[in-house]
């Protein structure tokens, strides 16, 4: 055990921008057998988006889809540039905005200062910082908050079937970075996040006759969170 100095709780959620939120969550369903618990879009007065959430014991994703016909829309533009793809690895915090301070103190971007949203269920603050390409990680703070997700989102009414996958929890999430860049994010989340290295990987240990990569596992003071930093290694083919 180390001092988590942004106080991280664990992972909240993680949102990929999709093309199609109603066809991916019907592939996380049946395949993954996550459960929609609620939803966002014009029925409930969110117009530049629809959303999904899914969720499984301690796993919840959130599946963003744009609504308007704009390539400068950030979702749609995200999916133009990706395909579908994350977008916000959200980490739970007991304060949204002392973590948000305490990463811009340390030298993050800032994305979205903290940022309240109330409803009849209570509060959620959100704050966000820049991460490695276009991802981000943002700060959610839910203060007992008792809807099913957030405000702007509405419960589902009922149980969808969903097959038991024996899936529990997210063990870990890879970010894959440039050639020649792994120590640069290694040492974000070493200076920024106070994570430290759990372990290290080089092209011997992860390789096959014709690629390679090296990889440098980060996890934050409670070990609850692991996130290995991946840069591409000489093979026989480019």
């Amino acid at each position: 055990m180390t001092s988590d100095p942004l106080d991280l709780q664990g992972i909240d959620y993680i949102e990929f921008y999709v093309s199609n939120a109603r066809q991916a969550a019907h592939f996380y369903r049946t395949a993954l057998g996550l459960q929609p618990v609620a939803y966002a879009g014009l029925e409930t007065g969110v117009r530049d988006r629809a959303a999904w959430v899914l969720q499984r014991r301690n796993i919840r994703f959130v599946l963003s889809a744009p609504l308007r016909p704009d390539p400068s829309d950030p979702i749609a533009m995200h999916v133009a540039r990706h395909g579908d793809g994350v977008r916000d690895i959200a980490l739970r915090v007991a304060d949204a905005e002392a973590a948000y301070n305490e990463a811009l103190r340390r030298g993050a971007q800032s994305v979205q200062p903290p940022t309240p949203a109330t409803d009849e269920h209570g509060t959620v603050v959100k704050a966000s910082i820049a991460a490695y390409g276009d991802t981000i990680h943002s700060f959610i703070q839910r203060d007992g908050y008792e809807g099913a997700f957030m405000p702007g989102f509405r419960p589902f009414d009922t149980q969808l079937p969903t097959p038991d996958t024996g899936l529990a929890a997210i063990d870990h999430i890879v970010g894959n970075v440039e050639l020649g860049r792994m120590d640069e994010w290694v040492g974000y989340y070493r200076d920024i996040l106070g994570f430290r290295q759990m372990i290290h990987f080089d092209d011997q240990d992860i390789s096959t006759e014709y690629s390679a990569l090296m990889s440098k596992v980060m996890q934050n003071g409670s070990g609850r969170i692991k996130f290995p930093i991946n840069e591409p290694a000489d093979g026989r083919r480019k």
